[in-house]
């Protein structure tokens, strides 16, 4: 019972949490940067404590028991109320302490919010970010991540989605590309070749008019997940792009790109602070929240939600 009595209970339950969330012990190791040999004796160590299996694991699939889906539900509310005691002793609860996990869309989180991200920590010391530029789906669990900026993305019911502002979108060609033609209506974009930005759209684009709506079947030359990939090959005349307006402003000011039909208007793509539910959040995540709420709709390229551009 002595040696029992050294172990640190709350290690424990969290990497039991962990395992269950992540669907494996190895996955689990890799999650919190240890060894599956150790993420196995914690586990033992957990059972042992409690004097239960609490998890069947074959080759290929690991299972809880009833007693282990009983011990993850208690587990994780021992985590945030031990989160919680830790955040009201250390600063007082104000400040924002720890690691914070964050991902950005590539183009986004390279540009705009660097200069508010770098006061951010510059205003908070014992705070630290781990800033991760990716534009896919994010798998709260199994990548570790606390909170996401999403742009364009469905909200998910599953995930608190705080909608912090709207990005407006233009349709974009080089001058090469449209000489000899003339594009006076929306159908007329489908004779005109492409570069889809496949995050929003692939075969067709929408764009309204004082209330009316068009839809446009297109054929893409190429299809690419960044918008700079899609900016610099709608420069070189491969295709017309429909873009985030911030991206090409410049351009078409130095008439190295023409906005075509600028009286129908792509509809703007939404940006969603996404994290996950929890009855806890840390104030490192509460000051997070607030900076993107003062400070999204100011960046260049934004505009508050439901402003018309």
């Amino acid at each position: 019972m002595k040696r029992a009595e050294r172990i640190d209970r709350v290690e424990l339950m969290h990497t039991f949490v962990r395992i269950v969330e992540a669907g494996s012990l190895s996955h689990a190791a890799r999650l919190l940067g240890t060894t599956q040999a150790t993420i196995s004796r914690r586990l033992q160590s957990l059972e042992s404590l409690l004097g239960t299996k609490l998890l069947l694991r074959t080759t290929h699939a690991m299972k809880l028991t009833d007693d282990g889906e009983r011990c993850y539900q208690h587990a994780k509310r021992l985590i945030d109320a031990w989160a919680t005691l830790e955040d009201e002793l250390n600063q007082a609860g104000d400040e924002p302490v720890g690691m914070l996990r964050v991902r950005a869309p590539h183009a986004f989180g390279q540009e705009q919010m660097l200069v508010p991200l770098t006061r951010f920590l510059q205003q908070h010391p014992h705070l630290s970010v781990e800033w991760m530029l990716n534009d896919k789906t994010v798998n709260f669990l199994s990548d570790n991540i606390d909170c996401a900026i999403r742009v364009g993305a469905e909200v998910d019911p599953a995930t608190v989605s705080v909608l912090l502002a709207e990005v407006p979108r233009c349709i974009v060609a080089a001058p090469s590309l449209l000489t000899g033609t003339r594009i006076d209506t929306p159908q007329q974009l489908a004779t005109l070749p492409w570069v889809a930005l496949s995050l929003f759209y692939q075969h067709e684009v929408v764009v309204s008019s004082q209330g009316a709506t068009e839809r446009v079947v297109i054929a893409p030359r190429l299809y690419t997940d960044s918008l700079y990939v899609a900016r610099n090959t709608a420069l070189a005349g491969l295709g017309v792009t429909m873009i985030s307006s911030w991206t090409v402003e410049e351009d078409i000011r130095q008439g190295r790109l023409v906005q075509l039909l600028p009286d129908w208007q792509p509809a703007p793509l939404p940006v969603h602070l996404v994290y996950p539910w929890a009855r806890y959040y840390p104030a490192r995540l509460r000051a997070f929240l607030q900076l993107m709420r003062e400070v999204m709709p100011g960046l260049t390229g934004m505009q508050q939600p439901g402003k018309q551009a």
